[in-house]
């Protein structure tokens, strides 16, 4: 609980800090300022400035409004992708089921980062086709649980009792079985969406995310590489911001997890 907490707290100061972003900073994340290139950290601007004179703390805290965007409509999407369709297939079992488990299954045999770059690179790159990769590269391992779930939860007594006392199949499925396992898929979805904050910075720094110039902490940390010998400062903001935001999701995830296992 206490780690579920510490996430959550965590999570919401860099929210609150990505949003708050102009009023925190005071400086246009975009708008270069060729007399201010390469300024070391200084009270004018804590984390100095990048090779276009752009405030590089400014640029961190716009760069996780996007990059936060991004990572909770990708997990969003595939849990609806992934999960929703796991629940169908267990619920109408059949044709249906063994359908969308080959369909799935396909998916799935490609490595996750790897069927991301072939979707990125078949629609382009951009912040919407960043979505959709995850999303899609995501959704056989959201599949897999809510269908083993709902196929366990199907085979209950108490899902077998509302059966015989009139319930329908989709009542059996959405009163009875799926409020069973969300507490666990939302498990999942927190873990997935610190693994689509790395995943959406590393596709940013190679230019295959967000583009510029719009910023994301990819896309800063990319232009902090330049210059990483001379300034690694510029790499301090975006690099703790990731790391921070990331471990707020896998602390919630294990508070979580710790909550849900009735051997705590």
């Amino acid at each position: 609980m206490k780690r579920a907490r510490f996430g959550t707290v965590l999570f919401v100061i860099i929210a609150l800090a990505a949003i708050f972003a102009p009023q925190l900073s005071g400086y246009d994340p975009i708008k270069p300022d060729y007399r201010a290139r390469y300024a070391p950290p200084s009270t004018t601007h804590p984390l100095g400035t990048d090779g276009l004179g752009r405030d590089v703390l400014a640029r961190s805290l716009a760069g996780g409004r996007v990059s936060l965007v991004v990572a909770l409509s990708a997990t969003l999407l595939t849990l609806m992708l992934g999960g929703v369709l796991g629940v169908v297939a267990a619920g109408l079992g059949g044709v249906t089921d063994t359908v969308l488990s080959r369909v799935f299954d396909a998916l799935l045999a490609f490595p996750g980062f790897l069927l991301i770059l072939l979707v990125v690179a078949s629609l382009g790159g951009g912040t919407l086709q960043t979505i959709m990769a995850m999303g899609v590269a995501g959704s056989p391992v959201f599949f897999r649980l809510a269908r083993s779930f709902t196929r366990n939860e199907m085979k209950a007594e108490y899902v077998t009792a509302a059966g015989a006392l009139g319930a329908t199949r989709g009542r059996q499925l959405l009163r009875h079985a799926v409020p069973n396992f969300l507490g666990s898929m939302v498990v999942q979805v927190a873990s997935t969406a610190a693994a689509f904050l790395l995943v959406e910075a590393s596709l940013s720094f190679l230019g295959l995310g967000v583009p510029l110039p719009t910023p994301s902490w990819g896309n800063v940390l990319q232009d902090a590489r330049s210059f990483l010998t001379t300034q690694p400062w510029a790499a301090v903001g975006p690099g703790v911001f990731l790391a921070s935001a990331s471990l707020s999701f896998q602390f919630i995830s294990d508070g979580m997890r710790d909550m849900l296992d009735r051997r705590s």
